[in-house]
């Protein structure tokens, strides 16, 4: 296939697909995405991107979809649905290929797991291998990638090592921990995913990825507590099913219940390559487990330092007001916003002289208390005070705060440099809003381990004191002020 041609691509608003998208855009690719509420998926994709509505659980949905295209990637699965997830999933991979043959598709690219064809597979593996013969099974050239665990933020498999690594300082671990696997970066997926439309191809093809390491659930987890600095013993038994570890980790870690326990119940299976297919057809070279546990977490400081809040914040707004705020990855936030009868200039004026000798404008005898704790923690307390009583830059200090980025007249970050378990920003963002400002105050934290944990759930009620107030304080002076 050319570049420019026409692709149709499933699941653009999961893990992968949607780490996708924005990539076949860049590469030239004349992208069409299908989604079940065309909607809620059109305000967020690049300029050009075709958004059309279709179920692959509804056929005749499909039709108007695959016309004109040369490629369709087929990246949906039905773990999280109730009822029998193999029936849908058999259904749902009969009606694309019928589609796609019917269309003239050129070639579906599928991604699914590894594991041997085995009678005695997991649910999950085996409903992932049959998709795989069902679309094969309808003419159309299928390229199927069968990858083990993906590492990268947001993946099922990294959040589950990240939950249990950051809250369990002694772990139990069954025998499935021990069991070998083959990871793979997430970067290095979505490169064989990119190639795949341009692959010389002949009929359909099998094709198994996985990074240079052979190692086990276990040895994730400790490499990456060791990436983050924590100690965690894990005691090994040979009692826990998958089954009862299912339930034991539905107790311990936020994942989906039903998705978490379909997952578990297919770690006793060993997901090594087996064949040598990745690197005759592509010239890709995986990066090892360590680089790609160091390469999640540097993507994840990356993204939250160029992400507004401000646009995330309709998601965050429906979601359930919940103790300890809102979790984003391993981060846990506490956001607000208030009206201010002010020019944004004037609320950002006001949010510029934070800290020194203007104090954080509300119940300063606290913010002292804390420098003052600080200081006997051996952290840098209260005493520094600011460089400018009026104006802030990059890299100045404001008592026990750092500025860590500014948008002049919009946005000011702010890093704690106070003794945390754990790292915190404090950010403020200014928006016209009709004759006034919106103006919008966002506390995150980093937790390490369970400590940190404890401590933000443990000052939480401090903080939603603290923090309303600080938001009052800084409308008020801004109202003074104009």
């Amino acid at each position: 296939m050319k570049r420019n041609g026409h692709v149709l691509l499933t699941g653009a608003t999961g893990y992968v697909g949607g780490r996708l998208l924005p990539l076949l855009v860049a590469d030239g690719w004349s992208v069409r995405c299908l989604a079940r509420q065309p909607e809620h998926l059109s305000p967020r994709v690049p300029a050009g991107v075709e958004v059309v509505r279709g179920d692959v659980l509804d056929a005749a949905s499909l039709s108007a979809a695959m016309e004109g295209v040369e490629a369709a990637y087929y990246l949906v699965h039905s773990m999280g649905a109730t009822g029998d997830f193999e029936t849908q999933d058999r259904q749902a991979a009969e009606n694309f290929a019928a589609a796609a043959r019917a269309a003239g598709v050129q070639r579906i690219i599928y991604l699914g797991g590894l594991g041997e064809d085995d009678p005695e597979l997991s649910a999950h593996l085996r409903s992932r291998h049959e998709v795989g013969e069902r679309l094969r099974a309808h003419d159309v050239p299928v390229i199927e990638f069968r990858a083990s665990i993906i590492i990268g933020s947001g993946s099922l498999s990294f959040e589950m090592i990240r939950a249990l690594v950051e809250r369990l300082p002694v772990m139990v671990t069954p025998r499935w921990v021990r069991v070998r696997a083959q990871p793979i970066a997430i970067g290095d997926v979505l490169d064989y995913l990119r190639a795949a439309p341009s692959l010389k191809l002949d009929g359909s093809v099998m094709v198994e990825i996985g990074g240079p390491d052979k190692v086990s659930y276990g040895e994730l987890m400790r490499e990456y507590a060791r990436q983050r600095g924590l100690r965690r013993l894990m005691i090994p038994v040979p009692l826990l099913t998958p089954h009862l570890s299912s339930l034991w980790l539905g107790l311990v870690t936020p994942l989906y219940a039903r998705v978490g326990r379909k997952l578990v119940n297919s770690l006793r299976h060993p997901t090594v390559v087996r064949d040598d297919s990745a690197q005759r057809l592509f010239s890709i070279r995986p990066i090892g487990v360590g680089e790609a546990i160091a390469c999640a977490l540097r993507n994840e400081d990356s993204s939250f330092a160029q992400t507004r809040w401000s646009d995330a914040s309709s998601a965050a707004a429906s979601a359930p007001r919940q103790w300890g705020g809102t979790r984003f990855g391993n981060r846990l936030v506490d956001s607000r916003s208030t009206q201010v009868a002010a020019s944004p200039a004037e609320v950002f004026a006001a949010i510029e002289r934070i800290g020194g000798a203007t104090g954080w404008y509300f119940a300063n005898w606290l913010w002292t208390l804390r420098g003052w704790l600080d200081l006997l923690m051996g952290g840098v307390g209260m005493r520094r005070g600011r460089r400018d009583p009026e104006r802030v830059r990059v890299g100045d200090t404001l008592d026990c705060w750092r500025v860590e980025s500014i948008v002049s007249g919009q946005r000011l970050r702010l890093a704690a440099e106070m003794k945390l378990p754990g790292r915190a920003w404090l950010e403020f963002e200014v928006q016209p809003d009709g004759n006034g400002a919106r103006l919008r105050q966002t506390a995150t934290f980093d937790p390490l381990g369970l400590w940190g944990l404890a401590y933000w759930y443990g000052v939480w009620p401090l903080h939603q004191l603290v923090f309303a107030g600080m938001l009052r304080g800084l409308a008020q002076s801004a109202m003074k002020k104009g």
